[in-house]
């Protein structure tokens, strides 16, 4: 047998194994599916089935970014945190965030208010409803960040009067500082008219990527945070100043 020869025949082999290892991965994904679709039939519709770095264990995705676990059956179905104590990396944090990211070039930055501080080199967008208590005390820490530039998206979702205060936000000769004075110094907007329709594209931009609570902040590598979180950590996301 020729070097040639042999080297085919070790292709062919690690097609063959390639195949048949596919093959196997279709068939436990159907089985899975079958199982849960019968037995669990409240669960919505699975998007995706996925090993887990834990051998047994598979990942399913449901309704776009919902993370549960099972094994090669179905049999048993979990939902929690998947932690790796080797590396100590939160395994489940990490997809999540993988599947919830949102490429920041797609965000509709000519409905966002646009505030810059310093030099403005860092960036970062938020999602934010002018009635959340956790909004205003994240939108008070924020004020110490140097040098960045806030996309900021009035995102009215807790009722009538966010929607009120939104639009006179919005439509405010200085429609920053009066998001400020609001949010920082609990200074009412003065009422104003205009067209506010970026704000309703602001709730279906939102809806679509399954925003669902204020504040939500987006980075520019995509890393969503649902909730206020403090200064430092969003300092290390954004990187130095």
């Amino acid at each position: 047998m020729t070097f040639h020869t042999a080297s085919k025949l070790i292709v062919w082999a690690l097609m063959a194994i390639a195949s048949l290892a596919n093959a196997w991965a279709q068939g436990e994904e159907a089985l899975i599916r079958k199982n849960l679709k019968e037995r669990m039939p409240q669960l919505n519709p699975i998007d995706e089935v996925r090993r887990t770095a834990m051998p047994g264990l598979f990942e399913l995705r449901v309704d776009g970014s919902e993370i549960y676990y099972t094994d090669a059956v179905g049999n048993f179905l979990l939902q929690g945190q998947l932690i790796d104590t080797r590396n100590q990396r939160n395994l489940t944090e990490e997809r999540v965030q993988k599947i919830t990211a949102i490429d920041f070039k797609t965000l509709p930055i000519k409905d966002a208010i646009t505030i810059v501080r310093g030099n403005g080199e860092r960036k970062l967008a938020i999602f934010e409803d002018p009635n959340c208590g956790y909004c205003k005390r994240f939108e008070r820490d924020l004020q110490k960040a140097e040098n960045i530039t806030v996309y900021l998206f009035l995102y009215p979702i807790l009722g009538k009067d966010s929607g009120d205060k939104s639009k006179a936000i919005w439509c405010a000769k200085d429609p920053g500082k009066a998001w400020q004075d609001w949010m920082v110094r609990d200074l009412a907007p003065a009422g104003g008219a205009c067209d506010t329709v970026a704000i309703k594209r602001n709730l279906e931009f939102g809806q679509k990527m399954k925003i669902t609570g204020t504040p939500t902040l987006i980075f520019t590598d995509g890393t969503r945070v649902p909730g206020a979180i403090e200064l430092a950590q969003v300092e290390k996301l954004l990187g130095k100043p």
